[in-house]
């Protein structure tokens, strides 16, 4: 499924598995990925009306204690992981496959693991998927914004972002008029 993305999509989508492994989640998700997309800004028109930082958008996340607790034994956490996990945001050593067996799971694999995506994140990959072309930073947004159930727009509404003008910048399709 990767083959379609765009090199910055890639690294943000890559990114996002990354954040979800250090907060210890179980499977991959919208929070992980709206954060992702706040750090990598993987955006070809820039999209100034992005404006939510990774640190707002993190504070949806429940990233856990551990960073807390091993300081307290003395142990640096981010050194840790910088030494254990050299290489492991590589792109290129991961995957994004759908089940044969189970065609509505789709998981990302990689050096740190498989992580498979919630209903949510596998329907935002699916709406950026749609078009033909390839998947960018801004189809990816377009997916996350396209259902109002997954909580990513409530999340960047909080974060001080305008919708609207996002949107418009980002090349969002809006609502059809009622015939």
């Amino acid at each position: 499924m990767f083959d379609r993305f765009t090199e910055e999509a890639r690294q943000a989508f890559v990114r996002a598995g990354v954040i979800a492994v250090d907060a210890g989640l179980p499977a991959l998700g919208t929070d992980a990925l709206l954060v992702a997309l706040a750090e990598r800004r993987p955006f070809g028109r820039g999209l100034p009306a992005f404006t939510a930082s990774p640190e707002e958008l993190a504070a949806h996340l429940d990233l856990g204690r551990s960073r807390e607790l091993l300081a307290a034994l003395g142990i640096d956490l981010d050194e840790v992981r910088r030494r254990a996990r050299r290489g492991a945001d590589d792109p290129a050593r991961w995957r994004l496959t759908r089940s044969r067996i189970r065609p509505l799971r789709v998981t990302l694999d990689g050096p740190l693991g498989r992580l498979p995506l919630t209903m949510h994140l596998r329907k935002a990959v699916e709406v950026a998927l749609w078009r033909p072309g390839p998947v960018t930073g801004e189809r990816l947004l377009w997916g996350l914004l396209a259902d109002w159930r997954n909580g990513a727009a409530a999340r960047l509404k909080a974060a001080g972002v305008d919708l609207a003008a996002l949107t418009a910048e980002a090349g969002i399709p809006g609502r059809r008029a009622s015939a």
